[in-house]
């Protein structure tokens, strides 16, 4: 039983996956785990943020990832988030950070810390 009262409006805003979208996904991972060496959580957190990068975009990753981070699952994955993602996804408008970023009217002020936004990582039902 899900918990979030919101679920049914959450999913029906979440597009499919086209196939072809699904097979550049897997393969992005495929040559993460193969390259990969070191610490494995860092591979894990690359790949969440892989599978989540499609359905918030990279305007959301940006917000709650600082830049090293950022720079650090890029490589890992082989990706540049901002050619690779969507600015926005399909479940963006639930980012505490980017609703704020959009009412605030600078982006990149919020992305760098100049203009606080508290719980700028967390998402709205």
């Amino acid at each position: 039983m899900r918990k979030n009262k919101y679920f049914e409006k959450n999913y029906a805003k979440l597009k499919p996956i086209s196939k072809k979208r699904i097979a550049e996904l897997e393969r992005v991972e495929r040559e993460a785990i193969a390259d990969h060496w070191g610490d494995i959580t860092e591979l894990s957190k690359a790949i969440g943020m892989l599978h989540i990068g499609d359905h918030f975009g990279w305007r959301v990753l940006v917000l709650i990832h600082n830049k090293r981070t950022i720079r650090k699952y890029e490589a890992i994955l082989g990706i540049s988030i901002r050619e690779f993602f969507p600015e926005e996804g399909d479940a963006s408008d639930r980012s505490i950070g980017l609703k704020a970023a959009k009412m605030l009217g600078n982006f990149w002020k919020v992305v760098s810390g100049e203009t606080k936004v508290e719980d700028k990582a967390k998402l709205e039902e």
